[in-house]
């Protein structure tokens, strides 16, 4: 298979992620660099090293669901020293979360090892929803819920149609499903129609919601819900 997909396997990120890895030359196949995108490894028998230490698929797939608490940053370690989503699982437990949530940003977050899986349930072209609460600091007008309905030109490019419902008679609070996963992009959006988030919430991510669990708390996925995951990415 082509390397960033086998790295994306072993745990170390999503494919995008891993091609980085692959260009600073952190990569070796048989102790030689390489930095070609195209590179095909073959698990049997090559020897792949990040940073010098051997890496290989995982034996066994970990599924963990998390109700990420605010002041939290999605990242397995900060350069500015402040709390991950890690320092709130057992450190033996290896995984990587699937897509962001901002430091301000709370609710469902998907942690794994599972690579593949990973990169389907955060492209854009499988169009699995996430739905947010999102609390704003003005009602919404609604020109601007169409506008963001139909895409809203953002600096990176237009963003994909959404869903909007509103939750609260004065309009302050609504929910938004959308299946695209850049970065802040809820708050970019409402802000390049002039408002502001008070509070977003992710309430729930493909066929998983919040139930049971408070902030900071976390639990392994079942696997019912492990294969409704599949079954989404693949059109089943």
């Amino acid at each position: 298979m082509r390397l960033n997909r086998f790295l994306a396997q072993c745990g170390l990120g999503s494919r995008r992620k891993c091609e980085s890895l692959i260009q600073a030359g952190r990569v070796a196949i048989d102790g030689i660099v390489v930095k070609s995108l195209s590179t095909i490894v073959d698990n049997s028998n090559n020897i792949v090293t990040v940073d010098g230490q051997r890496v290989s698929p995982p034996d066994i797939f970990i599924y963990i669901l998390m109700n990420k608490p605010e002041g939290y940053v999605t990242t397995a370690s900060d350069e500015l020293g402040r709390k991950t989503v890690m320092d709130l699982i057992p450190k033996s437990i290896r995984v990587f979360s699937v897509g962001r949530l901002d430091k301000n940003s709370s609710g469902a977050l998907l942690l794994t090892n599972d690579g593949q899986l990973a990169y389907r349930l955060i492209h854009p072209k499988f169009n699995v929803d996430k739905i947010y609460r999102v609390t704003l600091n003005q009602a919404i007008r609604d020109i601007h819920i169409r506008k963001l309905q139909s895409g809203v030109v953002l600096e990176d490019g237009i963003t994909s149609p959404c869903r909007i419902k509103v939750i609260r008679n004065d309009r302050t609070q609504i929910e938004i499903t959308l299946h695209e996963g850049r970065k802040r992009q809820i708050r970019r959006m409402l802000k390049s129609l002039g408002y502001e988030v008070e509070r977003l919430i992710r309430i729930q991510f493909a066929s998983l919601n919040l139930a049971g669990l408070k902030p900071g708390e976390w639990r392994y996925l079942t696997e019912k819900e492990v294969s409704e995951l599949k079954a989404v990415v693949s059109g089943r």
